[in-house]
């Protein structure tokens, strides 16, 4: 563990070692002490999987998996999907939220080949979203198709025209294909909005106007998001009718994440950072950039001194971002360098540290960061350069 540094609470706002004077920033020194304090709320889970009406083959899968009782959420969203309520399910990240509508959407879709359109904030989640499915699905004849940016329409319009019951995508390439008229909105009857609050984060918030307004009246809409704010209610009300309120949201942080500042103190920060992935309780680390012209220079100088690095940014190709995500999942390389653009949507599981090597811009990103560890019961320290 790391020795806290002394520091002065006053301090907050910019980040005096970027160049750009107006560049926004949150200091984290200013929540600190205070989040990883906040006692979670207990959520009594009353079921177990096999109390759940599901599918014998659905059943099977989520057995294989060595689920048994399922998270929270879960077990609160589960029965009301499948009685085909409206939904709306306020949780933190890596809560089982993608197992929630899953679970009971497959089981809809088993019984009455429904179709279901899956709507999320990056190409990422989309890709994560349709790997959980597929697990979830196997032997079950059920198809689906991701409809992401980055990556040639073409195959995505291919398996559009052999109508899958899934189709999970992000809000511009969807927009796209529904206006090329490979898609049409109002043939879903079951529709999910997943990580409302990130979508409206990322401009996506007349994207999401356009699309809501092309879905059929009747349907099953079911929300998720981190938070509520007015502009996420505002999505809200326009999407669900007469929902079911969940919330299984705890503190901000997870008290799972152990939260630290490394002073710098004028020292060259990629110095720092390769003193720190040389210890050995430092097994994955996630290390955050500002601008994707840093993380490339930082995952060069890492690579010319011998680690294993990969990187993420807007400007790598659907594929360059998927194939690096995966050489970290996997083990193939022991750090990710990534932009918040990038970093969106990722999801694994066993990530030791997190690194806010440049400052984060707002409160909610450092939220999202740092969440990237300490994820299903697991524990992850979550550390940021300053000065």
């Amino acid at each position: 563990m790391y020795k806290q540094r002394n520091y002065s609470r006053n301090s907050r706002g910019r980040n005096n070692y970027s160049r750009g004077a107006n560049i926004k920033s949150f200091d984290p020194r200013t929540v600190i002490g205070k989040t990883v304090n906040q006692s979670p709320s207990v959520c009594e889970v009353k079921n177990k999987f096999s109390d759940f009406v599901l599918d014998g083959r659905l059943a099977s899968n989520i057995a294989d998996h060595r689920f048994d009782a399922p998270t929270p959420i879960q077990d609160q969203a589960i029965p009301e999907i499948l009685a085909g309520r409206d939904v709306v399910g306020v949780a933190n990240t890596g809560t089982g939220k993608t197992a929630a509508f899953l679970i009971p959407l497959l089981n809809k879709v088993s019984r009455d080949k429904s179709r279901v359109l899956i709507i999320t904030p990056t190409r990422e989640l989309a890709v994560q979203i349709e790997k959980e499915l597929q697990s979830f699905s196997k032997g079950m004849n059920i198809y689906s198709v991701v409809c992401i940016g980055g990556v040639s329409i073409h195959g995505q319009v291919n398996r559009l025209r052999r109508e899958p019951q899934f189709v999970i995508g992000t809000p511009g390439r969807l927009l796209d294909l529904e206006n090329q008229r490979y898609l049409d909105f109002s043939r879903f009857n079951s529709i999910v909005l997943d990580e409302v609050d990130r979508m409206l984060d990322m401009g996506f918030i007349v994207d999401m106007r356009k699309i809501i307004s092309k879905l059929p009246n009747t349907r099953q809409s079911l929300f998720f998001s981190a938070t509520l704010s007015e502009r996420v209610r505002g999505i809200m009300s326009q999407f669900v009718s007469d929902p079911v309120m969940i919330s299984v949201k705890t503190a901000d942080a997870s008290t799972n994440v152990y939260q630290d500042i490394i002073e710098v103190r004028g020292r060259n920060k990629a110095d720092v950072l390769c003193e720190l992935l040389d210890q050995k309780e430092v097994s994955k680390t996630l290390v955050f950039m500002r601008t994707k012209r840093s993380a490339d220079k930082l995952h060069r100088n890492l690579l010319n001194v011998g680690f294993h690095t990969a990187v993420m940014h807007g400007n790598k190709s659907q594929n360059q971002r998927q194939r690096s995500l995966e050489q970290f999942r996997h083990g193939k390389v022991n750090t990710l360098i990534a932009t918040d653009v990038a970093a969106r949507g990722i999801d694994v599981d066993d990530i030791s540290h997190v690194v806010n090597y440049d400052l984060p811009e707002s409160y909610d990103t450092y939220i999202h960061r740092i969440g990237r560890t300490g994820r299903v019961d697991k524990k992850g320290i979550a550390l940021t350069f300053i000065g």
